[in-house]
């Protein structure tokens, strides 16, 4: 212990010489360890630089015939197992190569495999760029042009004829709204998008936040997917979009006869995809009765080869009504996944999440016992009042789940495989208000659960062949569909209340309405139906700038019948409504054929179609014998043009849609139905985008359309349908952005909406008219490569309009967005 504790003693009291010694050594140790980490990380940098140098890259662009790039193309070195995807510029890159010959394959599902000779020497990039020499390819897998000269005409599709068929060359008229173009006019919802669509009319928002348009006198709802069904019987936030697709006239050859048909047309929602490359953007949108709105777009590439990527869009909404009470508050989830899983094969997943609570939107149906012509607009029935209360609302819940796999079976046939899974919930309170005399009314308020299931599986095989000297671009698949739906809801009516002049303090809750549950009548039922379909459609050319599409489509509806939750049992026999209750099965035939021909090759084409769409119908006659299907045709002839470098592009067309088996009452017995009734919708549409010179935009449509009932119940023949909207429609947007200097993205538009006078209710007795309109807007935006900034004002005149429903539309309103880039 002593002598432990002598050497502790001494070491803290050594004498000054040692101490200065060991510090020495310390000191020179330092000087040289220094030095050398020093020169080995040297020589590892210059070892690792020397071998660098030794190794080289590949790199390059591929373009399209008319020099615009393509993006998400498969670049792929089979020598050196290496894959990666072109950016939004259409450029690729490998880097760390070894000296030696390489191959480079590039894959466009849609295109001919194409693979390039390379040759890498040490130290050096070699540049080799491809352009196509074919046609403007759009694959499959939705390659987007991302630069284009006239910036809101964006007409090329893979989703309209199924087949990597050019605007020019389909014998089919569709109109598009892009992204670009909604952006400019501050376009937040569906609404506000379909202003930009030809005969599309004053959208009609359903109690639940559905929104449906007007296309060829029909009743048109955007349920159809990336070319699929994607049913969405509630809110649709247009934060994930892409473009909208307006595809005109009976469609059920390709599309089928589901929930994403009319005999109108299809509304395709093209969703945003993930693309090569990081970047995003956050914005915001505030302006009149509360409005706050904030949206996210994130893109990111997954792995170092950027094959695998991710994309998320998400918007949060709230609004208060313009009315007295009302309100809407949703929340979107859109994430998108794609993965080149190998130069042959590719995947993309994507998911539509919508949250959305709110109050019903007004839906007001007069009375019409008076037998009289009258117009909504003099029925005193208040415009900027709602006689419910904000306890009566909805909550709704969409969740849709789409997959694609793309598989390059040879040089001239893809294999296209769908899955897609749409849910939709409504639960709360949906409402309308029916007119007992001229002044007086009740609430209708539906209370409890309906929820939509739909499930789609496709599978397409497209090809791209010749016979002989002769090209084909052909598409062969089989479709399933199933649609479950379940109801389990409450229809109350409350007392009779006088809308002229109410009551202070009447006001509709929902005290009232669940005390009015005892006594209601109820729907408690499940039902369901199977569809089984194939088809075939083939663009054959005749020469280089004729050609010819033929399609048909076999489709076997099965309705498995509507199953009673109370009693336990499937129904048999008619519904209340007239519709087949029991299991019943239908056939139907679809044919579809249309001609094109380039005048001017690229630039001007004439064409013509013939195009069928059915509806299966339920039920029997007086005689039992059991309805046939109801169908559809129409015959089209127009001129398409695409002129002027993309600076012109323009349609114009006339159609003519006979309905056929169309139900009508029994004149001898009022309890049964025959099925010889007939309907004619007939018209012109027009549409032009142009770019005159750099900076300066045009975006117009017009659409006449004269439809009627030639064969039908006495108190509507001869009378044009109610709720086929306006017979006269016409839309335009103007804008024009500085393209140079300091003010560069600084620009203003304005545009307009009108319609004509309609019918909410047209009968040889009663007419109920919904006055004609006339809709301004106008907006300034300066748009930047960091940031983009916008004001809007909408229907700046304050002009009062009504939709089919009779739902008041907005009077004068204010948006302002900021969005950060990314």
């Amino acid at each position: 212990m002593i002598q432990a504790n002598e050497c502790m003693l001494r070491g803290r009291h050594m004498p000054h010489s040692v101490e200065t010694r060991q510090n020495d050594i310390s000191t020179n140790k330092q000087q040289w360890i220094k030095p050398f980490l020093i020169f080995l990380f040297f020589l590892i940098g210059l070892t690792a630089t020397h071998a660098q140098n030794l190794q080289g890259g590949i790199s390059g662009k591929v373009n399209m015939v008319d020099g615009q790039p393509l993006r998400a193309i498969s670049v792929s070195l089979p020598e050196a197992d290496r894959q990666t995807l072109t950016d939004d510029e259409g450029n690729y890159h490998f880097a760390n190569l070894n000296a030696g010959s390489y191959t480079v394959k590039l894959q466009i599902l849609g295109a001919k495999e194409v693979r390039l000779p390379a040759e890498v020497k040490a130290g050096e990039t070699t540049i080799l760029d491809y352009q196509l020499t074919r046609e403007n390819i759009q694959a499959i897998q939705e390659v987007v042009i991302m630069k284009n000269t006239n910036r809101f005409s964006k007409k090329e599709s893979g989703f309209v004829a199924r087949l990597p068929l050019k605007n020019l060359e389909n014998p089919q008229v569709y109109n598009t709204v892009t992204k670009e173009l909604f952006q400019e006019q501050v376009a937040v919802d569906l609404g506000s998008i379909s202003k930009n669509v030809p005969g599309a009319g004053v959208p009609m928002i359903a109690n639940q936040g559905r929104v449906t348009f007007r296309s060829r006198g029909f009743e048109t709802e955007p349920n159809a997917r990336n070319g699929v069904a994607g049913a969405a019987f509630s809110v649709i936030d247009p934060v994930n979009l892409e473009r909208i697709e307006a595809i005109k006239g009976p469609s059920a050859t390709l599309f089928g006869k589901s929930v994403a048909s009319s005999y109108g047309g299809v509304y395709n929602r093209v969703t945003k995809k993930p693309y090569n490359d990081f970047g995003g953007e956050v914005g915001y949108v505030g302006g009149s009765w509360n409005y706050n709105r904030l949206t996210v777009d994130v893109n990111t590439p997954v792995n170092k080869d950027r094959t695998a990527l991710f994309r998320l869009n998400a918007a949060g909404t709230t609004e208060k009504s313009f009315q007295d009470i009302g309100f809407t508050n949703s929340l979107a989830i859109a994430p998108s996944f794609s993965y080149q899983i190998n130069d042959r094969m590719s995947l993309l997943l994507d998911v539509e999440f919508n949250q959305a609570k709110g109050t019903s939107v007004v839906r007001f149906n007069p009375y019409t016992g008076s037998n009289k012509i009258q117009s909504v607009a003099d029925m005193k029935f208040p415009y900027y009042k709602n006689f419910l209360s904000d306890d009566l609302a909805y909550e709704t819940q969409m969740l849709n789940i789409f997959a694609q796999l793309n598989y390059k079976v040879s040089e001239n046939w893809t294999s296209q495989t769908i899955l897609s899974r749409a849910r939709s919930t409504i639960n709360g309170y949906i409402s309308a208000i029916n007119g007992k005399t001229d002044s007086t009314a009740s609430a209708q308020v539906m209370v409890g659960t309906t929820s939509f299931i739909a499930t789609n599986i496709q599978q397409n095989f497209i090809g791209d062949f010749r016979i002989g000297r002769f090209r084909n671009r052909m598409v062969v698949g089989l479709d399933f569909y199933n649609n479950s739906n379940h109801f389990d809801r409450y229809h109350t009516n409350t007392k009779v209340f006088n809308f002229v002049h109410p009551s202070a303090d009447f006001r509709v809750n929902s005290n009232t309405i669940d005390a009015l549950t005892a006594t209601s009548a109820f729907r408690r039922e499940n039902n369901s139906d199977n569809t089984y379909a194939a088809y075939i459609s083939d663009v054959f050319n005749i020469t280089d700038q004729l050609m010819v599409m033929a399609s048909v489509r076999v489709d076997r509806f099965q309705f498995k019948g509507v199953y009673d939750i109370t009693t336990g049992e499937i129904k048999g026999g008619l519904s209340s409504s007239g519709a087949q209750s029991g299991p019943y099965g239908q056939t139907a035939f679809s044919p579809k054929m249309g001609i094109v021909y380039e005048v001017l090759k690229n630039k001007l084409s004439l064409f013509g179609n013939y195009m069928n769409g059915f509806n299966n119908v339920s039920g029997t006659d007086i005689n039992g014998n059991t309805f046939k299907p109801e169908y559809a045709n129409q015959l089209e002839l127009g001129v398409k043009a695409d002129v002027f470098n993309h600076r012109l592009v323009g349609t114009l067309s006339y159609y003519n849609i006979r309905v056929d088996n169309i139900l009508r009452t029994n004149p001898d017995d009022i309890n049964y139905s025959i099925q010889d009734g007939t309907q004619v919708s007939k018209g012109f549409e027009a549409e032009l985008t142009a770019n005159p010179f750099d900076g300066f935009n045009v975006v117009a449509g017009y659409a006449y359309n004269d439809s009627k009932f030639t064969n039908a119940n006495p108190s509507v023949n001869g009378l044009r349908p109610a709720l086929s909207g306006p017979a006269n429609m016409l839309n335009f947007w103007i804008s024009y952005r500085i393209p140079e200097g300091k003010l560069k993205g600084l620009g203003i538009g304005g545009g307009g909406n009108m319609g004509s006078s309609s019918y909410q209710t047209n009968t040889q007795t009663a007419k109920v008219i919904i006055p004609s309109y006339k809709m301004f807007d106008i907006g300034i935006f300066y748009d930047q490569p960091k940031y983009r900034v916008g004001l809007k004002f909408d229907n700046i005149t304050n002009e009062k309009a009504w939709s089919v429903r009779l739902t008041p539309q907005a009077p004068s309103r204010f948006l302002g967005s900021v969005s950060l880039k990314f």
